[in-house]
């Protein structure tokens, strides 16, 4: 009976008061790397979404991350009534890539590590994984020099083109053609590819020769890095 009381007392005694400059500092490094690694997000991700308007969730999300540690740190109680708290409370966002979740982890990460004040393992660790996803980034793009670009052709009327002169046309000029999406009716065929070429000047000999096919294509290029690199 008495460790049971004991126990009691020590959940219910157990708090440690957050010193009020620390918690500052760590709440001013948190929003900092942040934004460094939205920053970062933004430059060098590779997602077709919105990555400005994604990357402004890494400050709140990092700062609020800080903060549930920095309290629950400071008492056993509280720590088991988070669980409690997750269990009901879920976070649900769609995430349409893996790099997208990958940015959210460290993230969180970062503020896990600020949360618990480890504040020079966190810096230490979060320069090191930016300087490795840069250093991968810039050295990725010597060695591919190509484009890719994701191209829709639509045709209709008749007498409408076939999927198969797409291709061979895109052959010619294309060092990869990755087929993603084909619709055909009897009025109007429209096909997505993933394409992959050296230059610009492979690009108009492409457009070129697909509008020698039929007058009534329609060409669309998309840039699969999207248009903030």
């Amino acid at each position: 009976m008495n460790k049971f009381q004991t126990f009691q007392e020590f959940l219910a005694t157990r708090s440690i008061q957050i010193p009020i400059t620390s918690f500052v500092i760590n709440l001013l490094l948190a929003a900092l790397l942040s934004i460094i690694l939205s920053r970062i997000y933004v430059r060098f991700g590779n997602a077709l979404s919105n990555r400005k308007l994604f990357g402004r969730n890494f400050l709140l999300l990092t700062m609020t991350t800080m903060l549930i540690i920095s309290i629950v740190k400071s008492s056993l109680a509280l720590s088991l009534g988070l669980v409690g708290a997750l269990s009901i409370v879920r976070f649900r966002a769609a995430i349409k890539e893996p790099e997208e979740l990958s940015y959210l982890f460290l993230a969180i990460a970062v503020g896990l590590g600020l949360g618990a004040d480890q504040r020079t393992i966190t810096i230490v660790a979060f320069i090191l994984i930016i300087a490795i996803l840069v250093i991968s980034k810039k050295c990725s793009r010597h060695v591919e020099d190509s484009q890719n670009l994701f191209l829709t052709i639509s045709s209709q009327n008749l007498p409408k083109i076939k999927l198969e002169q797409i291709v061979e046309t895109l052959k010619k000029y294309c060092q990869a053609v990755d087929l993603k999406r084909f619709d055909e009716t009897k009025e109007v065929l429209e096909a997505c590819f993933l394409i992959e070429f050296h230059n610009i000047g492979d690009l108009n000999k492409v457009k070129s020769d697909l509008q020698q096919l039929s007058d009534s294509i329609k060409i669309s290029f998309l840039d699969n890095k999207g248009i903030l690199q």
